[in-house]
């Protein structure tokens, strides 16, 4: 498509040209407008992706409506690489779809958007190689085939190959990239492949141009090998620009990496470090077994602390004592567990003594030491509870 195409001589832009520049500034406009009102919601939106997608939108519309310099085919040469190249990396530097999914409020409008965004044919239609296969094949069909000379005089036919040329730029420079939330983020060497791919074959296209016009064209020999160069250094530099997005994706990846291994070494000398510290009767980490074996009902004594108690106070296995003062008890691994507080006289006359048919007279001297010594050769802090034959009471289980 020549540029006489778009602006005939002696003419200004066609009403197509208007259109397609007033469409472009109403995008830019809209993305402007979407990021102010994020910013006034409280939420951060760097302003270098505003100036991104307005500088994409802005070299849209001036080489829609703009002639550049040179002859036809270097003009056109000079709109193929902002139309297909350089703007695509703008608009996709700036992140359109993040942005419209966060201004979104919840809704059916919404949920569309990342349905299709994570549907499986956006997933394939972003594999790079496929993007990248789309891209550069366009441009084969384009300047190899009669097509291009085909277009010539037709409106129709010359708009769709722009919107093609435009559309198979921001799905490659998309696919490359992978900024924006999608179904499935393609990892760097599936990308670095398909940006060498497409690099090598759009500059043999270039070389290929530089030597033979495309067919059905009469371009003279000096503006044909001058919009050949363009294509061929223009295509690099925007080229360059996308490896350097990539080598800093993969240099911030790896620095993540590195981040979650130092943390992952570590994480065990932490834990071995905290489980030689030595003990502290404060460490909430710290529990003694109690035996959960079946206890004979005894009827109430009085505590040292004046207080009347009752081994009978029992709730789902669990004993309650709420007179005593005795912190409770809490569930661990294999059952109630004991807090790390050592035992009081009124927890020890509680809990050692025997049945009612063999204790001793309440209040001799005898039947105290019995209960103290039973109480301690039943429950250690270091260990399981031993029962002491002659106890009285019924092995835990």
């Amino acid at each position: 498509m020549a540029a006489d195409h778009l602006h005939p001589a002696g003419a200004g832009p066609s009403p197509a040209a208007v259109l397609a520049a007033a469409v472009a500034a109403a995008v830019v406009t809209g993305y402007l407008l979407a990021a102010v009102r994020l910013r006034r919601r409280g939420d951060t939106w760097p302003p270098s992706r505003d100036l991104c997608f307005a500088a994409g939108g802005t070299a849209l519309a001036a080489t829609a409506v703009l002639a550049p310099p040179g002859g036809p085919f270097t003009a056109h040469m000079a709109g193929h690489l902002v139309t297909g190249m350089a703007a695509p990396l703008l608009l996709v530097l700036a992140r359109p779809l993040t942005l419209v999914l966060r201004v979104l409020r919840p809704g059916p409008l919404r949920r569309a958007l990342l349905a299709a965004a994570h549907s499986r044919p956006a997933g394939w239609l972003l594999f790079p190689p496929l993007a990248a296969a789309v891209d550069v094949g366009g441009l084969w069909l384009l300047y190899r085939t009669p097509l291009w000379a085909a277009a010539h005089g037709r409106p129709l036919l010359a708009a769709a190959l722009h919107f093609h040329v435009l559309a198979a730029g921001v799905l490659f420079t998309f696919a490359v990239c992978r900024l924006d939330p999608v179904r499935r983020r393609w990892g760097l060497p599936w990308r670095g492949a398909a940006l060498l791919g497409a690099g090598a074959a759009h500059a043999v296209l270039a070389k290929s141009l530089y030597a033979t016009p495309p067919p059905g064209t009469g371009f003279t020999g000096a503006d044909l090998r001058t919009g050949a160069q363009l294509m061929y250094y223009g295509g690099d530099l925007v080229e360059v620009a996308l490896a350097a997005v990539l080598a800093v994706q993969w240099y911030a990846a790896t620095g993540r990496a590195l981040a979650r291994g130092r943390r992952a070494a570590r994480s065990p000398a932490r834990r071995t470090a905290a489980a030689r510290r030595p003990f502290s009767g404060k460490s909430s980490g710290c529990v003694f077994a109690l035996p959960m074996g079946k206890r004979r009902t005894r009827p109430a004594t009085e505590s040292h602390s004046g207080q009347r108690s009752s081994r009978a106070d029992t709730a789902g296995g669990r004993h309650v004592r709420p007179r005593t003062g005795r912190p409770p008890t809490r569930p661990g691994p294999t059952g109630p567990q004991e807090s790390c507080e050592p035992p009081t006289p009124a927890l020890l006359e509680e809990e050692a003594g025997p049945g009612e048919e063999d204790a001793p007279p309440v209040g001799s001297r005898a039947e105290g030491a019995r209960r103290t010594a039973d109480a301690l050769s039943r429950r250690s802090p270091y260990g399981a509870a031993a029962v002491r034959p002659g106890a009285g009471t019924t092995p835990p289980g």
